[in-house]
């Protein structure tokens, strides 16, 4: 069976990038803005609060994960936060392990942060699909994928980023699936907890170079086309056919980042009867042609 969310999470091709163990006490307030990348949170022992992308303050406990997808301003603190612009008292004890506020107060929260990066070529769009941020309570099992992707961030070992990235990958996954109809923001998971939209979905990811309509996707749904037309854009957030375009663009510019086939295969792979058609639609949505793309990657 055809697996959207794993499909999706793979072509964002997750890249390590820091990863650490933080003790606070005291009085503390971290604050980072213009970060652009993926952050997850798990808190070991205690309590904090966390502001992301200037949302409602969030008090976390032990027990607790986060996941942002897409983070611009981030802001953790002591549950009595000092004034905004105080200077964070930050000491690195060991490789990967740092404390915050006083180092004679006692601990009040300890945490495993990391930042990572989504090298595929359609980050942007295909994060837009993710909700704006995954808050798993009692999250042990993702907990136990941030020890150990810590503890292979700090190790040097052989095979060390490719141990990573796959952990990571794992991570964004289980994040995601653990969220399942909780999250309120349209997108792609909203659309597979939808019973009625999931059949849909997974007809779009299983054959992408097959024929599809939105009467054809209705049918796999058993809608009307207005009621399955109305019901995946408010699920999904964009237009069933537009969404369809955009997975097909996807697999294409992945294909062509990695040179796996000649250009008429690939226009075949996803959905294009031709590769002169490929080229006018690529170039339209792209605002380059398919082999200009290739060699700019």
């Amino acid at each position: 069976m055809s697996d959207p969310l794993a499909e999706i999470v793979s072509l964002l091709k997750p890249a390590p990038s820091i990863a650490k163990l933080v003790t606070a006490g005291g009085t503390w307030l971290v604050e980072r803005r213009d970060l652009g990348s993926p952050f997850y949170c798990a808190i070991v022992e205690g309590h904090c609060l966390l502001t992301i992308n200037d949302r409602v303050p969030i008090r976390l406990a032990a027990g607790d994960f986060v996941l942002v997808p897409q983070i611009h301003t981030l802001t953790m603190s002591s549950l009595m936060p000092p004034p905004r612009g105080t200077l964070p008292q930050r000491l690195e004890t060991s490789p990967g392990v740092f404390r915050l506020g006083n180092p004679e107060a006692a601990a009040e929260v300890t945490a495993m942060v990391g930042h990572c990066t989504f090298t595929g070529n359609d980050k942007q769009l295909l994060s837009s699909l993710l909700p704006g941020i995954v808050h798993v309570q009692d999250g042990s099992s993702l907990t136990d994928l941030v020890r150990m992707i810590h503890a292979e961030t700090v190790s040097m070992l052989a095979a060390r980023d490719m141990i990573l990235t796959r952990l990571l990958e794992v991570l964004f996954i289980a994040a995601l699936r653990s969220a399942g109809n909780t999250t309120t923001s349209p997108g792609l998971l909203r659309g597979l907890a939808d019973s009625r939209l999931a059949p849909a979905l997974r007809r779009i990811h299983r054959d992408p170079a097959g024929e599809v309509s939105v009467e054809m996707l209705a049918e796999a749904t058993g809608m009307s086309r207005s009621a399955f037309f109305d019901r995946f854009r408010q699920q999904m957030g964009v237009r069933p056919m537009e969404y369809v375009t955009n997975w097909r663009m996807a697999l294409a510019k992945d294909m062509l980042r990695r040179r796996e086939a000649p250009l008429v295969e690939i226009a075949a792979r996803v959905g294009y009867a031709s590769a002169s058609a490929f080229n006018v639609a690529f170039a339209r949505y792209v605002g380059m042609t398919p082999g200009a793309f290739a060699r700019s990657c």
